[in-house]
């Protein structure tokens, strides 16, 4: 592969989060890249404890595809973050979709069982919105 860029994060040592999202050039005939972790952690702003989550991420790339370290790192960076699970799925979808400029993005986000329910939610953009 050539023209590939200059990463900041891959292949080095990082021990700190990192709200920077790396990319490299969208290969042809890719139509959807998915990553899932469940190490999404953050807590809730209200109680103050801490909520476990499971994310599933997908992408239609455009032009750019997210390199999965800095990705982890991104994720890394909610772990002290007072936020909603809604509102973490929007902001996650909200900030792949500006950084890679994709055709579409979804974010699930499933939280851990807490008090007896669930929550998952769903973000979503498409190009143009």
């Amino acid at each position: 592969m050539t023209n590939l860029p200059d990463f900041q994060k891959l292949g080095k040592a990082m021990n700190a989060p990192s709200k920077e999202l790396e990319f490299f050039p969208a290969p042809a005939h890719v139509s959807e890249v998915r990553f899932v972790s469940d190490e999404l952690t953050s807590f809730c702003p209200v109680t103050n404890q801490p909520d476990f989550n499971t994310v599933e991420i997908s992408y239609r790339p455009n032009t750019r595809c997210v390199e999965s370290k800095s990705l982890k790192l991104y994720l890394w960076t909610f772990r002290d973050e007072p936020i909603f699970g809604e509102n973490l799925a929007s902001t996650i979808a909200q900030d792949l979709f500006k950084a890679l400029e994709p055709e579409w993005c979804k974010v699930v986000l499933h939280q851990n069982v807490r008090g007896g329910l669930q929550m998952s939610a769903t973000a979503e953009l498409h190009g143009g919105r």
